[in-house]
């Protein structure tokens, strides 16, 4: 078994011809280069740069959030960790569908009705705008962090593959090259700009995710059950465990309270996703954001049935062995199968794909926190509302350089872990420090400014303090090879104290309870008049348009 392993190792290292995919990143680059710089002509005030001017429509904007919600955990990560786990892998699609099914039913077109250009523009609409506004945003901060941390892992994993190029350092190269293009994509385009690359990527994403299902179907006669029992020859002794649940997670009671987690974590997650919600700020009206949702949930939702043919198709026609040998490992499942399909044409224009979908998610990622920073702290909480829409702009323009020295660092050290678990972390912080407060501030009218700290803080604390001691941090090691497989490499530090990989299913109720504990113990009173303006407004759309020019 071993000595039919390494050839391929071998092999998967020198994949493709580096040339011809550094031709084709370079082609899609210069074009969406070009893009942004045009889109850049009409940032004049703070509306355009933030909220791309309200000009999408609602096909637009719904292709846009398409892009902006599948992420390179979408494409890299998850048809690895179907590649490599199966039916425990498919659960990461199912979890990513679903959550976004909770966020449009219960908060996405109520938050557009409500606010201006973020989160913390609802949640302070009837609570202290000050405290309010700081604890959304350093909340809002968190994730984007977490979730440019999956990106830049997946950016170091693919160029990796494509290279050929071995060691953490020259992948630090890679990923620190990615955060550069970010940043000037982002200071370049702002959100219009951000937008248009987002709905070509979304485009390319499923075109070229359906070409590669349909190209996979052929080989098995268009039968499922074949491909499916391709995927378990291939991987030899046990195979047949892909097929049923329990490879990744059921094995033991901690697998199963890690799978617990990591389900509510994706279902609750999308919700509080300050770059998602966002995108509902760029269109006009209530109606079109209706019907950007009815675009969204389909080529969402298409996209995710693709996912299970090529992530079993990997696993099928590459194997899980070739895969975790690869540069870039399990990430690199569908740049593999792409090979394997097409050659190095195909190769390099599915890795262009996935390139395009870090990017175009990185400057969606990088645009919301810049916005949260100079919107909601620079401008509210610490200028007081006394500052031209200029000045807010500059200042979010050297917010976009710091998040992007931060994602770099950041990604350098997440190099190599999946990127589909990374993004999970992200959805449990979001889960925990936002969705509470987001829907006790739209459905609960007792809730108030004290009860909406207790559970943004508490979530966000409690959840920073359980990762940074989980083993996703230090301690996890491979039990076949010896290695770490944890963001620090070193297996001789290991200050990891719980073995709870994903803590949303301690977090998230935590933050509803410290909701309810902090408006019960205040002494400070809801305002009942505001509530009933930010419910009339919230389900029909009344003033939301004069709202938002102001």
């Amino acid at each position: 078994m071993i000595a039919a392993v390494a050839p391929m190792a071998t092999e998967t290292e020198q994949i493709g011809e580096p040339a011809v995919n550094i031709a084709i990143f370079g082609v899609f680059v210069l074009i969406t280069l070009v893009i942004v710089f045009r889109a850049s002509r009409n940032n004049k005030t703070a509306a355009d740069y933030y909220a791309a001017g309200r000009s999408f429509t609602g096909p637009q904007n719904g292709t846009a959030i398409a892009g902006d919600y599948l992420s390179a955990a979408s494409f890299l990560g998850i048809c690895g960790a179907i590649a490599i786990n199966g039916y425990d892998g498919f659960l990461y699609s199912i979890g990513f569908l679903v959550a976004w099914l909770v966020a449009l039913l219960l908060v996405a077109e109520l938050l557009r009705n409500t606010g201006k250009f973020t989160m913390a523009d609802v949640l302070s609409f009837r609570l202290k705008e000050r405290p309010v506004r700081m604890a959304a945003s350093l909340a809002t901060l968190a994730v984007v962090f977490f979730y440019l941390l999956a990106q830049m892992a997946g950016a170091g994993g693919l160029v990796a593959l494509l290279l050929g190029i071995e060691g953490t350092g020259a992948q630090g190269v890679v990923i620190a090259v990615v955060g550069a293009l970010m940043i000037l994509y982002v200071l370049v385009g702002g959100m219009k700009g951000t937008t248009w690359v987002q709905i070509i990527k979304a485009i390319l994403l499923i075109a070229g995710a359906a070409v590669m299902t349909v190209w996979v179907l052929s080989k098995y006669g268009f039968n499922l059950s074949d491909l499916l029992q391709g995927a378990v020859d291939k991987a030899g002794e046990g195979g047949e465990a892909l097929l049923g649940p329990g490879k990744q997670y059921g094995a033991t009671s901690m697998s199963q309270l890690n799978f617990l987690s990591l389900a509510l974590a994706l279902v609750l997650g999308t919700a509080g996703l300050p770059h998602v919600l966002m995108r509902f700020y760029t269109v006009p009206t209530a109606k079109e954001a209706r019907r950007s949702v009815v675009w969204a949930i389909w080529l969402i939702g298409i996209f995710y049935l693709f996912t299970l043919v090529l992530g079993y198709g990997a696993g099928a026609l590459v194997g899980p062995e070739a895969i975790k040998a690869a540069p870039g490992g399990v990430n690199s499942a569908a740049p593999l199968l792409a090979f394997e399909l097409g050659g190095t044409i195909l190769l390099g224009l599915i890795s262009a794909v996935a390139f395009a979908t870090i990017l175009a998610v990185v400057a969606g990622l990088t645009i919301t926190a810049a916005t949260s920073f100079a919107h909601d702290i620079y401008a509210s909480v610490i200028k007081k509302g006394h500052i031209n829409p200029d000045g807010e702009v500059r200042v979010a323009r050297v917010t976009v350089l710091a998040i992007g020295i931060l994602a770099i660092v950041g990604g350098i050290f997440a190099n190599g872990q999946n990127v589909a678990f990374l993004v999970a972390l992200a959805f449990a912080v979001a889960a925990s420090a936002n969705l509470p407060t987001i829907l006790y501030s739209l459905f609960w009218k007792r809730f108030n400014t004290s009860g909406a700290l207790w559970s943004m803080y508490g979530g966000l604390i409690s959840c920073l303090v359980l990762i940074t001691f989980s083993p996703v941090v230090s301690g996890k090691v491979d039990p076949v090879t010896g290695a770490s497989l944890s963001m620090i490499k070193d297996t001789s530090v290991d200050f990891h104290l719980i073995e709870l990989e994903n803590p949303g299913l301690i977090t998230i109720p935590l933050a509803f309870i410290l909701g309810i504990v902090g408006t019960y113990l205040s002494k400070g009173k809801s305002s009942p008049e505001k509530y009933a303006e930010m419910e009339v407004r919230s389900l029909t759309g009344a003033g939301s348009e004069k709202a938002v020019t102001h």
